[in-house]
């Protein structure tokens, strides 16, 4: 199968939607099928309004259609409702195409953070944009029924998977008076909730890894920590494992992705009992989960790292991938 998937997300932006999206194309060729993404790199950009690290796509329309007509997709899929994924549902209504969905990202609470728009307008603005299509890809049950309530349909789940290759247990080589390592990695932004962490009185080391909007005043405003900024690779996995907890203050997340890198790594995780964690970690087993987010990095130091190693080989892209196969809708193209 042929698959076109649009997406105003992509390098050099880090996100768990751009690991998703590359980990799930990468899994779909290893299964024989081609995947054509249609990106901002791509396009002439423009920074996104209050997060200039992300780059949107200017006027994206016409190419979008060249584009997509070019690809000769199978099936289409719009992994987001940006400029891109807007002109690629364009494209798609406009030719009475089928297409898929993602909803990956708590976008109304996200803008209700920034500018005073309360998040029930937007969540009506996504539940028009998602209602066009033929399934609506989610994380987890539990975004499942929270979509449901709020008046999505036909929405169906998709597990994400994690590189148990790359991440992994490894020798801790920081010095003992280092630690604990408490690590935080993904977005520096508003809706992360990182001051929660950055103010824990807690003993150890404080790490955060990722760039975004509220990375200088993090910095000027916590100067015991360190902020490392953006790594990937290599480089990031060595990180995950140089870690005693992973600590994950957000309550927006719809899954987070780096929660199964942590405990790929070995290092378990303390977080609020909100969306995202309560769907990825076994508390006791894989972390805490605690509205006192300062015993839960306690009690998580006391975790098994094996035991974290062993329940993240259950997560992997080649099973996420299947399962987004089985959710496509084949292209059945009108007569011109």
């Amino acid at each position: 199968m042929n698959i076109a998937i649009a997406t105003d997300a992509w390098h050099p932006q880090i996100s768990g939607v751009v690991t998703k999206l590359v980990h799930t194309a990468a899994a779909l060729e290893a299964l024989g099928h081609g995947v054509r993404l249609i990106h901002p790199n791509l396009f002439r950009t423009f920074p996104c309004p209050t997060y200039p690290q992300i780059r949107l796509a200017l006027n994206p329309w016409k190419e979008v259609s060249r584009l997509l007509d070019r690809a000769t997709p199978d099936a289409i899929h719009i992994a987001t409702e940006g400029p891109i994924g807007l002109a690629a549902r364009s494209y798609c209504k406009t030719r009475k195409l089928p297409f898929t969905t993602w909803y990956t990202t708590r976008f109304p609470e996200y803008v209700a953070m920034r500018f005073p728009i309360p998040a029930e307008w937007t969540y009506a603005g996504l539940r028009w944009f998602h209602s066009a299509a033929t399934r609506v890809l989610v994380a987890t049950e539990a975004l499942k029924r929270e979509l449901a309530e709020r008046g999505f349909a036909r929405v169906v789940v998709v597990p994400p998977g994690v590189d148990t290759e790359r991440f992994h247990p490894r020798v801790k080589t920081f010095p003992d008076h280092f630690r604990p390592v408490l690590l935080y990695v993904g977005r520096v932004a508003i809706e992360k909730s990182i001051d929660d962490f950055l103010n824990l009185e807690v003993p150890g080391t404080k790490v955060v890894v990722g760039d975004g909007p509220d990375l200088n005043r993090l910095r000027r405003a916590f100067p015991n920590a360190i902020f490392l900024g953006p790594r990937t690779g290599e480089e990031l996995a060595r990180i995950y494992a140089e870690a005693d907890v992973f600590v994950f203050p957000s309550r927006t997340d719809t899954f987070g992705l780096v929660l199964l890198e942590a405990i790929a790594s070995g290092v378990p995780v303390a977080a609020y009992p909100v969306r995202g964690p309560l769907d990825v970690i076994r508390p006791g087993v894989t972390g805490v989960l605690d509205e006192d987010l300062a015993r839960a990095v306690r009690e998580a130091l006391a975790l098994d790292p094996q035991r974290c190693r062993t329940e993240a080989l259950r997560w992997t892209w080649e099973n996420s991938a299947r399962a987004f196969l089985e959710h496509l809708e084949p292209l059945h193209r009108n007569p011109s």
